[in-house]
């Protein structure tokens, strides 16, 4: 369900708290849903659990996560409320104006781009 990816330039806390937005914006993380422990997801990913920390804390910060004394993190309540197609196309707005940056200095055609893009997606909803 999450991807860190070490060697991008995107710290990894911030990887964590995008993708957790859009799983929440998405429908697949629901108001109530417990998130792995700081120690899990550290020791999975073997980074430093004060990342994982900061993610989760910045997360509760924005009410997206709520903490409660020893329990497991949990998608806060309020976040129940669907949000609409436009407002979770906005969250990946900049990894799309990205690639279309790089396909135009690699000078791929819009098809070439279109193409490559929905065999990602098919590949994408087939593995889920």
């Amino acid at each position: 369900m999450i991807s860190i990816t070490p060697n991008s330039g995107e710290p990894i806390y911030r990887q964590l708290t995008e993708q957790i937005k859009r799983l929440v914006a998405g429908g697949q993380l629901r108001a109530g849903d417990a998130l792995p422990s700081v120690r899990e997801l550290a020791a999975h990913y073997t980074v430093n659990p004060m990342t994982i920390s900061k993610a989760y804390s910045l997360l509760e910060a924005e009410g997206i996560l709520e903490r409660q004394r020893g329990k497991p993190m949990t998608v806060a309540a309020q976040t129940q409320s669907k949000h609409s197609e436009q407002a979770r196309l906005q969250q990946i707005m900049p990894q799309l104006e990205a690639l279309a940056t790089a396909a135009r200095q690699l000078q791929l055609s819009r098809q070439s781009v279109l193409s490559a893009l929905s065999e990602l997606l098919i590949q994408n909803n087939e593995e889920q």
